[in-house]
């Protein structure tokens, strides 16, 4: 009998904005054989992956060749990982200059401030075109690029104070995205913080984990947004 609750675009999502790290597969120069390698990976605020990678590196040199690329995220599961979820991403990979793609990366991986600005490296985004999950038996799902990502195209005052926004939760309520972590989502306690908010949720991450809070309904203004993280604070207080 078939699952009712589950949602294939939420399972998606989750495991994208929750993935710090993939396997990435691109085209051989020349051969066109397949090659895999292992990337960091953050996302924007529309869920589309970005990488930060190396001229020098051989899946670079494949991809400004090639820009087909694939992505594989899974959600790193004790046990055995063919028993956990996991979800392939198949389309282009382009450079992004955008100065906002470089704040979300540098967000979730603090770390590669250091060699961010080296002039061999640069940031890249992938255009999805196809996606295929596998959460376990009876639950494979091929999903279209909206199913995987978020719209913003209705929430500009979100997409302009989101920046203001994570750095306010992170500065005046970092107890709120502690509760949100350990309450709401089962986590271990810690240092959490917020790494990212877009229309449908809100990012947390301590260290290299990351957790996907979504929010009950759709957000694209500051008003509401202040009014739903408070209710998911009082709801986490109350357990």
């Amino acid at each position: 009998m078939p699952d009712k609750t589950f949602d294939p675009r939420q399972a998606a999502k989750k495991l994208v904005r929750e993935a710090r790290s993939g396997a990435l597969a691109t085209l051989m120069q020349g051969s066109g054989d397949p090659y895999c390698s292992l990337v960091n990976v953050a996302t924007t605020i529309g869920a589309a992956p970005v990488l930060l990678l190396s001229k020098l590196a051989l899946h670079t040199k494949n991809l400004l060749s090639d820009a087909r690329i694939s992505l594989m995220f899974d959600e790193r599961k004790e046990g055995d990982p063919l028993e956990g979820a996991r979800v392939m991403l198949l389309g282009r990979c382009v450079r992004d200059g955008d100065a906002a793609t470089r704040v979300a990366y540098l967000r979730r991986h603090p770390d590669a401030e250091m060699y961010a600005s080296f002039p061999d490296f640069s940031f890249y985004r992938m255009e999805i075109g196809h996606a295929h999950l596998v959460a376990g038996f009876g639950r494979i799902v091929g999903l279209k690029p909206q199913d995987v990502l978020t719209d913003f195209t209705d929430a500009p005052a979100l997409v302009e104070a989101e920046a203001d926004a994570i750095a306010h939760m992170n500065t005046d309520h970092a107890d709120a995205c502690r509760l949100y972590a350990t309450k709401l989502l089962g986590a271990a306690d810690g240092d959490w913080r917020c790494v990212g908010i877009d229309p449908e949720g809100i990012e947390l991450q301590k260290g290299r984990t990351a957790l996907r809070l979504p929010f009950p309904q759709r957000i694209t203004a500051l008003g509401p947004l202040r009014a739903i993280l408070k209710e998911l604070a009082e709801q986490a207080r109350s357990k």
